[in-house]
């Protein structure tokens, strides 16, 4: 009996070593931003984005976005262009969804129509950004198979650095790396890598304000263009959250509506 006793103080005593791998700690950091940035029901704020090519000139752009949590799905989005004259009334309606093709319309004033844009076309510029279809769509767990590369520190905040490679159809990356910041669970880069694996552009994000006492959303976003020299500053202002929105807000009809 004595001895029974020591072999199991013995076993208590012994240090538990878990066995989790890049993958499975990858898994559960992307659950934890998620769930940590769930319940804000609906968001409204005003950008302005500003297209710069590789000459340095510059042509400068004016929306509003208003967003719809969707329970276990992607979010659902409306942009609404307001300036210059010959983008106004330009808006763009996004259905994001997991492994099944996101839903996007894009409708065009001048031709007074709805189009609906292809799942094979995502990789298309947004209104002449170096932001694509595919970038403006809402994240969603199950597009990416996500890996744990390492901790970094950037611009004073630790973070975790991931790898997410997409699983969903038609991607115009091959993977993409973020750096995670630990404390607000948050972005604050992402390197996007073409189908060649090669590196394609850089997503910055910067001036976070905290709203709702909980859920923090970056002020602004650059996105630059490593192979063309082109880049996007996206600046966005007076958010709101929990308006009132609802699911008729972002039918399709409503594009057809928009003036």
């Amino acid at each position: 009996m004595k001895k029974y006793i020591l072999f199991v103080l013995a076993i208590l005593a012994t240090p538990v070593i878990w066995a989790e791998t890049p993958e499975e700690k990858g898994l559960a950091i992307a659950k934890e931003s998620d769930k940590y940035d769930t319940g804000w029901g609906d968001s409204i704020y005003d950008a302005v984005i500003t297209l710069r090519n590789s000459q340095g000139e510059e042509s400068i752009r004016e929306f509003n976005m208003k967003s719809l949590e969707v329970p276990n799905d992607g979010d659902k989005e409306l942009g609404v262009f307001s300036k210059p004259a010959d983008v106004k009334g330009t808006a763009v309606l996004t259905y994001s969804h997991g492994l099944q093709p996101d839903d996007q319309w894009l409708y065009l004033p001048e031709l007074k129509r709805v189009k609906r844009i292809s799942s094979a076309n995502k990789s298309g510029p947004f209104v002449g950004s170096e932001f694509s279809f595919e970038d403006i769509s809402s994240w969603v767990i199950s597009k990416y198979k996500t890996r744990y590369l390492r901790d970094e520190v950037i611009d004073g905040s630790d973070c975790y650095v991931l790898e997410e490679t997409p699983v969903y159809e038609y991607s115009g990356y091959s993977r993409q790396v973020e750096w995670l910041d630990k404390k607000m669970l948050s972005d604050r880069k992402i390197d996007f890598y073409d189908r060649k694996n090669t590196l394609l552009k850089t997503l910055t994000f910067s001036d976070f304000n905290q709203y709702i006492n909980h859920y923090w959303r970056a002020g602004k976003l650059e996105m630059v263009n490593h192979q063309t020299g082109k880049s996007t500053i996206m600046l966005r202002n007076n958010y709101r959250f929990r308006t009132g929105l609802k699911e008729a807000d972002f039918s399709e009809n409503v594009l057809k509506n928009i003036q």
